[in-house]
């Protein structure tokens, strides 16, 4: 069995400016209150699934001052730290992690082979 996408994001310049497109695009419910100092605005599965139930969870945000963003996707793995160096032996770059940006969620990204933003984030 194959570890699952379980997040995805949208960082970018204007936090609220993509919130508000994604909301209107797409009919996403996003929480109302962002989560940290880069304005990150979670997107819950709950209530944002097709009428089988399809669908995953995300967040859209800000990055830090200067970064272009990335779109990317996360892939639920046992241990973050072990993941980034298989990524890396296998061609990829470490972008940055295992970070702890709050307690119980330990999350790492890192670039795929062409360059491609990919996160994972740890199993609880």
């Amino acid at each position: 069995m194959g570890q699952p996408v379980v997040h995805f994001e949208v960082v970018g310049k204007d936090a609220k400016k993509l919130r508000d497109f994604y909301a209107e695009l797409a009919g996403w419910n996003f929480d109302d209150t962002p989560a940290g100092p880069t304005e990150y605005y979670v997107l819950p599965r709950e209530g944002n699934t097709n009428s089988e139930g399809v669908g995953i969870g995300g967040g859209v945000g800000g990055g830090p001052e200067g970064y272009e963003g990335h779109v990317t996707f996360y892939i639920e793995v046992p241990d973050v730290d072990a993941a980034l160096d298989q990524a890396e032996q296998l061609g990829g770059t470490k972008m940055m992690g295992p970070d702890t940006p709050m307690e119980g969620l330990t999350i790492g990204l890192f670039n795929d082979p062409e360059g491609h933003t990919v996160g994972l984030v740890q199993s609880r």
